[in-house]
C-alpha cells in the first residue's frame, strides 16, 4: 500500500489540506481542499471546527503520516498567537489519532518544490501543477499551500535512506538540501522545458 501523506497549512479563518500519494509512479492528490471558517465569529469554536473536521479527515483517508506548516514571523502579534492555535488544534487532531505529525517552515517548503527558499506561492503552485494530479485544476492559495507541505514531507521522506511513516521521527529544521535534484534525476520524464 502506497503512503498517504496529509498536508495541513493551518489558518485562523481558512485551514488548507491535501492527501498526497503515489500511484502507477506518479504523484496524485486524492484531495486538495479548505477548511472554511470566516463565517464563525468565536476563535474558540473555529479550534474546534479544525479538530473535529482534521480528525474526519484523518478517519476517511487513514494517512500514514502528517505534515504542517510552521507559522515563523508575523506582523501582529495576535494574529500570530491565532494561527499557532489553529496549528494547535491540527496537530492535536492528529497525534490523538497516533499518527507522527512532521514540521516545516515555509522556506523549506517552498525550496523542496522549486529549489529557492524565497519562491512566491504563484511558482509554487505552477511547479505543484506540473508535478502532481490534482483533483481540481483550480485550487485556492491555502489548498495549494497544504499539498505543498505534503510534497516536502514526501521529499523529505525520499531523502533519508530507510525512513518509512512509521519510524520517521519528528523534524522540525530548515533544510540545507534540495530535494529537487533528486526529483529532477529520478523523473526526467515529468520535467517539460
Amino acid at each position: 500500500m502506497a503512503d498517504l501523506i496529509l498536508g495541513i497549512d493551518p489558518g485562523s479563518r481558512n485551514t488548507g489540506y491535501a492527501i498526497l500519494t503515489e500511484q502507477d509512479g506518479k504523484l496524485v492528490s486524492l484531495r486538495c481542499d479548505v477548511l472554511k471558517m470566516a463565517h464563525m465569529d468565536d476563535h474558540a469554536d473555529r479550534l474546534q471546527f479544525i479538530f473535529e473536521e482534521v480528525s474526519n479527515i484523518i478517519s476517511s483517508f487513514g494517512p500514514t503520516s502528517c505534515a504542517v506548516e510552521t507559522p515563523i514571523y508575523g506582523v501582529d502579534p495576535l494574529a500570530m498567537l491565532k494561527l499557532g492555535r489553529a496549528q494547535a488544534a491540527a496537530m492535536l487532531a492528529i497525534t490523538n489519532n497516533n499518527i507522527q505529525v512532521s514540521e516545516y517552515y515555509p522556506k523549506q517548503v517552498k525550496k523542496s518544490i522549486t529549489g529557492n527558499g524565497n519562491a512566491s506561492k504563484k511558482q509554487v503552485a505552477f511547479m505543484l501543477r506540473k508535478m502532481v494530479t490534482l483533483p481540481n485544476e483550480k485550487l485556492s492559495k491555502d489548498a495549494t499551500d497544504a499539498l505543498a507541505v505534503a510534497w516536502c514531507h514526501l521529499m523529505k521522506q525520499n531523502s533519508i535512506p530507510g525512513t518509512s511513516p512509521k519510524s520517521s521521527k519528528k523534524r522540525h529544521q530548515n533544510n540545507s538540501k534540495s530535494s529537487w535534484e533528486s526529483f529532477v534525476a529520478n523523473n526526467p520524464d515529468r520535467i517539460s522545458s
